[in-house]
């Protein structure tokens, strides 16, 4: 049978990974709906192949806190706190500085959506290591 807490903690993790799609989806179409309204006049963005790479890296390693929180060993869950917390770090942080260039709906979407349920994922990664 498997542990209800490890489960509990890796859904956690689950929450700011969901999140963070929505975010970046949001934030497409928001740039597109400018670049529409702007009647094609704003500069496109393009990314080459080595940027696309590394967006994917970075958006598919929010699965990992979740995989590592279901392991359950103490290395692995400290692991899971630092990862997560460099992921929820630098996703705020990226967040924010594109809110600020494309409009603060951006930043208040990031707030809520990554950084509020990752932060309640860290702390409840914290009390689970405390706890064991």
């Amino acid at each position: 049978m498997i542990e209800n807490k490890p489960v509990k903690l890796a859904f956690a993790w689950l929450v700011p990974a969901v999140g963070a799609a929505i975010f970046v989806t949001i934030q497409c179409f928001s740039y597109l709906n400018d670049y529409v309204r702007s009647g094609g006049t704003m500069q496109a963005v393009t990314f080459g192949p080595a940027a696309l790479l590394g967006v994917s890296i970075f958006y598919g390693a929010w699965v990992v806190p979740s995989l590592l929180a279901l392991a359950g060993r103490r290395a692995t869950d400290w692991t899971m706190l630092v990862f997560g917390g460099l992921l929820v770090l630098m996703s705020t942080l990226g967040g924010v500085s594109d809110g600020l260039r494309d409009g603060s709906h951006l930043v208040a979407l990031e707030l809520l959506s990554v950084t509020l349920p990752g932060t309640v994922a860290l702390i409840m990664s914290w009390r689970h290591l405390r706890s064991n």
